[in-house]
């Protein structure tokens, strides 16, 4: 691991989750004796190297919660964007007014990714250390893949090899990720994730090998999941 630079997380939170059918966004979803968003922060905070971490979301009385019970780790807040790409950004800028340097790591992680593995994140960050680029976990496709038209009617199966399923943390350069988030978003680019837009800039991520429990919560059927896994892991 290279020491002379620092590594932060950013944590974008501001989701509505509306393929819940919740009321209560996702991320402040009971999972256990926590919310889905402690599990995520739990994680993270539980890397060594990690110098702080950013807490981007809306306006909330429970999150303000949340946030101070983690501002010994570190925790700087920021707004939450219209998109997540906005969110994310939002806190960048938040980790350059503080005190970062453009040459720093940042590892952006989903709050509702509560089950992601602390030997993944050692791997990732032992990995990608001296990368010149950056990378991502993720997990090989498994199933087999059909591509449809706008009326579900099959078009074709999707040839898997080399097909991974992206996760997160994504972990790229503070200053590298800033400029080509701005820029992608000038372009009008659709940024569906933080490797999305380094791959329009030219950039080639790696992909490193984690675990299929690092689930992202998007449906009722996700929680009783995360439950189990964070069982399995010991973590409940």
């Amino acid at each position: 691991m290279n020491e002379s630079v620092a590594y932060w997380a950013v944590v974008p939170a501001a989701g509505s989750g509306r393929r819940m059918g919740a009321r209560t966004p996702k991320q402040l979803l009971g999972l256990g004796p926590q919310t889905v968003l402690e599990h995520s922060l739990d994680a993270l905070c539980a890397i060594p190297s990690l110098a702080g971490l950013v807490l981007v979301s809306q306006d909330d009385p429970d999150v303000d919660a949340i946030a101070l019970r983690y501002s010994n780790h570190g925790l700087l807040r920021a707004a939450g964007g219209e998109e997540r790409c906005h969110s994310v950004l939002n806190g960048l800028k938040a980790l350059d007014g503080n005190k970062a340097s453009g040459d720093d790591w940042v590892l952006v992680h989903d709050a509702a990714r509560p089950c992601v593995r602390t030997s993944d994140l050692h791997k990732l960050i032992e990995t990608l250390s001296g990368h010149p680029v950056g990378g991502l976990l993720g997990v090989p496709v498994q199933d087999t893949i059909k591509r449809t038209d706008a009326d579900h009617v099959i078009q074709s199966t999707v040839a898997r090899d080399n097909l991974w399923h992206a996760q997160t943390p994504q972990m790229f350069r503070l200053a590298r990720l800033r400029e080509v988030l701005e820029a992608a978003l000038r372009d009008g680019f659709e940024v569906t994730d933080e490797a999305s837009a380094m791959e329009h800039a030219g950039e080639h991520p790696l992909m490193v090998e984690g675990h299929a429990d690092n689930l992202k919560i998007t449906r009722p059927e996700d929680l009783p999941l995360a439950e189990m896994y964070l069982r399995q892991q010991g973590r409940l």
